[in-house]
């Protein structure tokens, strides 16, 4: 017995070697980094370093909550990021459930293809190509609305469709890679529930609906539950490549305040408040999602 658990242990050996630099990279560029919060708390001066800074306690954190545009930053923060959350698991399940109703192995994978390509660039590409083909002079999306008569709209401009514009590019972007997921979680449904409801004389939807949702929700749930840490992130470098001071009432989030306080007016310690802010937040809510899907989904990831 001893002789195969010492067995076992050395056949791991080549495990945790491929993990070790993954081990390594997370200790230097998240737990060390964590030492860095002590900032929020200091009026911190670069020359000086986090030791030799003034200690203001929590300063930093009543000049954050009484800047003029706090509340409207944070306002848009949620509602661009809880209709990104949105649209990301609705999309790639309609997209999921209907790529698995193709019969051609053929079609599907090119089907799969095209959508997933997009989640390999970076929004510095795609924010090219978003301000080429919305332009509101001759853009090709403007063109076609002209075709129906309809005005040219200056997506990236206007602010009550900037922020509708930024879920919508982002979905276009991100679905491809979770309708995979759940593409994955539907090869895994039992067939046999197929063939009893068949038997039982349910049609394609009501097998859909009776088997087929029933079989993914838990990894809905899990995406559900990892997506709500999320809220307060609504995309940095989306926003940052796309918005202009004409948007910024309803475009501006933290992440892109955070590089206005923190780099370019070198408030440093303001700027880590927000993050912490932010920090705080999300581990609020993750453990909230937690408790209520092993409540009421019957699942749980810790």
């Amino acid at each position: 017995m001893a002789s195969n658990t010492r067995r076992k242990k050395l056949q791991e050996i080549p495990l945790h070697i491929m993990l070790l630099p993954g081990v390594i990279l997370s200790i230097l560029f998240h737990y060390i980094p964590i030492g860095g919060i002590v900032i929020a708390f200091q009026k911190f001066v670069p020359s000086r370093g986090i030791f030799n800074s003034k200690w203001i306690g929590l300063d930093n954190f009543h000049y954050l909550f009484n800047l003029p545009n706090f509340t409207s930053v944070l306002w848009n923060t949620i509602f661009i990021a809880v209709m990104k959350i949105i649209a990301g698991l609705i999309v790639p399940i309609v997209v999921a459930l209907l790529l698995n109703e193709v019969i051609s192995n053929s079609f599907k994978r090119t089907i799969q293809t095209i959508i997933y390509f997009p989640y390999f660039l970076s929004w510095v590409i795609l924010g090219g190509i978003l301000i080429d083909i919305l332009s509101p002079s001759n853009g090709i999306v403007n063109q076609a609305l002209g075709f129906f008569g309809i005005d040219p709209i200056f997506f990236l401009g206007n602010e009550k469709w900037f922020p509708f514009t930024l879920v919508l590019s982002n979905t276009w972007k991100e679905f491809g890679y979770s309708t995979i997921v759940y593409l994955a979680a539907l090869t895994a449904i039992d067939l046999h529930l197929y063939e009893a409801a068949i038997v039982d004389g349910a049609n394609r939807w009501k097998q859909t609906l009776h088997v087929t949702l029933p079989g993914i929700m838990p990894i809905v749930t899990l995406m559900a539950v990892l997506s709500l840490g999320n809220v307060l992130n609504a995309g940095f470098d989306q926003v940052f490549n796309l918005y202009s001071p004409m948007v910024y009432s309803t475009g501006d989030i933290l992440d892109t305040m955070v590089y206005r306080i923190g780099l370019i007016d070198a408030q440093y310690g303001v700027a880590t408040a927000v993050g912490l802010f932010k920090s705080v937040i999300a581990l609020g809510l993750i453990t909230l999602s937690n408790f209520l899907a092993g409540k009421y989904a019957g699942y749980r990831i810790f």
